[in-house]
Order: structure tokens, then sequence, then C-alpha cells
């Protein structure tokens, strides 16, 4: 072989090793993204069926009900406008409690119960995640303009 054609051969290997591992980088990636979505988006079918996704939004008031076993709790969560089921077994985050912002992740089962894997509650009296946050100031405008329109009032 000349040298021109090894420097060719070593070069399209190389071509073809950096390929394949930006797309095995890639793929790895993307299987472990988890995506957020609110209980409008949810409801509305934008949350992946087969996938694991993020949701958030505020504990409702007087949701909680925890099962005989002591460890499974039934919780709704919304973000004002809508209103999703979760089912979780574990044990809770000690700040975990009604009408505090929550974000949970799992998958939508097919009785559109979100069966979440993970919980995770806000740290103090004034921190909210920026999605939630932003959900529910989103789900409040749309409230606000909807419930001027069925008045008869126009923006």
């Amino acid at each position: 072989m000349k040298p021109r054609q090894k420097r060719l051969l070593f070069v399209a290997l190389a071509i073809v090793g950096v390929g394949t591992a930006a797309t095995l980088a890639l793929t790895a990636l993307n299987s472990n993204i988890s995506y957020f979505f609110s209980p409008t988006q949810v409801l509305a079918n934008e949350a992946p069926q087969d996938r694991v996704f993020r949701l958030g939004g505020l504990v409702t008031e007087g949701s909680i009900q925890r099962q005989d076993d002591g460890l499974t709790v039934h919780f709704d969560v919304t973000d004002n406008a809508e209103t999703v089921t979760v089912a979780y077994t574990g044990i809770l985050p000690d700040l975990f409690s009604e009408g505090q912002g929550v974000v949970t992740k799992g998958r939508l089962g097919p009785d559109g119960v979100f069966y979440a894997d993970e919980v995770l509650a806000k740290h103090d009296e004034s921190y909210m995640p920026p999605e939630v946050e932003s959900t529910l100031k989103t789900a409040q405008a749309d409230g606000v303009s909807d419930t001027a329109e069925t008045a008869g009032v126009s923006n």
C-alpha cells in the first residue's frame, strides 16, 4: 500500500469512528431525556404515552389519599386549569404537602393516572421550579381570558 492510500484509509476509519461515537452518545442522551409537561398539556395528549416525562404543578388541597400499605399515595396535581391524578409508591419528601409545588417523574398509564417513580417537592417558602411557575402563569392568564370571554368582555 502506498503512503497516500494509508493516509486515506486512516482518515476514513477516523471519520467512521467519530461518527459511531457521536451516534452512540446522542442515542444515550436521547433515551435519558425526560421532558416537562403541565397537567393541561398531559390532558391535551401532548405528553408521550410510552416514555418517561416530568409532570409539575401544585398538589390539590384535600387530594392526598394514603393506601393501607403505608407507602402508596394518590394525589392530584393541578396547574389551576386542569388536574391529573398521580400514584406514587415510596417515601415522599419531607416538604411534600397540599398546596405546594411538586415535580414528579414517571409515565402516564392507560387509565389516565400518572405513575410516578420520583417525587420532588419545593425547597422553601419562595422557591418554585421555573417550569411549574411558567405553566401556572400561563394557565392563570388563559383562565382569566376565558372567564372574561364567557362574561362577554373582550381583551
